[in-house]
């Protein structure tokens, strides 16, 4: 057996047990493996990876890993240019898009509220969501460590948190999507951008209550279905601005 010695860095020790997290440790391992290989058999997806040392120089995925190597491996890096060192991650997609995993459906909701262009559904397979996400030029939001680790996916990001306000937050500070926001643009069940649509044409399909308190209407011409800004829209909207007042008016 020969051994290397690893180091992960910041969220990506969220992927470790807790004696290997924020320090370094040694791996015991045979025969010849590349770092990326390596470094999944330890649970870390390579999607969730920026930049890895060994012996202190960059190397790429495929390097293979020699006896008492020391690796260093850092996610992205928000504040810190690192341009004449290898990246490992694909370029940032033009167009922020999701595709959204079978335990992210709440979450989902709230993202399509937001206006934030996200796929669902309850049904879908993992080959269905890599399918999507590479012919559609989507990033993979999931619970699933595992898919994460699938080669033919290029962006991706793990959610840590299973409570939805933290889910929230998690996406909107990983993707910098305080920008991207724009509520009552989507609707909440197929993901098809709203119609803003006068009251004269929905009056004979919106109860008497409705017609008498509201004057703003949107309208999914995918499934015909008509929203209004009610009680459970300003549950919603009140829950999202105290999670963005949070996150912004430090």
């Amino acid at each position: 057996m020969k051994t290397a010695y690893f180091r992960f860095y910041e969220e990506l020790n969220d992927f470790l047990p807790e004696e290997k997290r924020k320090k370094m440790f040694e791996h015991s391992f045979a025969g010849k493996n590349s770092v990326k290989d390596m470094i999944e058999s330890l649970g870390v997806p390579h999607i969730e990876i920026d930049l890895i040392l060994v012996n202190g120089i960059s190397v790429d995925f495929n390097y293979i890993v020699r006896e008492k190597d020391e690796i260093t491996v850092y996610p992205v890096f928000e504040s810190f240019d690192i341009s004449g060192i290898q990246h490992l991650r694909e370029k940032p997609l033009r167009t922020m898009k999701f595709i959204t995993d079978v335990h992210l459906g709440a979450l989902t909701k709230y993202m399509r509220m937001l206006g934030l262009d996200t796929v669902y559904k309850n049904d879908y397979h993992r080959e269905d969501i890599i399918k999507i996400s590479v012919k559609e030029k989507r990033v993979i939001l999931t619970k699933d460590r595992e898919l994460l680790k699938r080669n033919e996916i290029t962006h991706g990001y793990w959610i840590r948190s299973n409570k939805i306000e933290e889910q929230l937050k998690e996406l909107i500070e990983r993707f910098h999507l305080k920008n991207e926001i724009n509520e009552f643009a989507r609707c909440l069940i197929c993901n098809t951008q709203l119609i803003n649509i006068d009251k004269k044409e929905v009056q004979e399909k919106i109860p008497p209550k409705v017609n008498e308190h509201q004057n703003e209407f949107y309208y999914c011409s995918n499934c015909n279905k008509i929203y209004w800004k009610g009680t459970h829209y300003e549950k919603m909207r009140v829950k999202i601005n105290g999670i963005l007042k949070s996150m912004f008016n430090h």
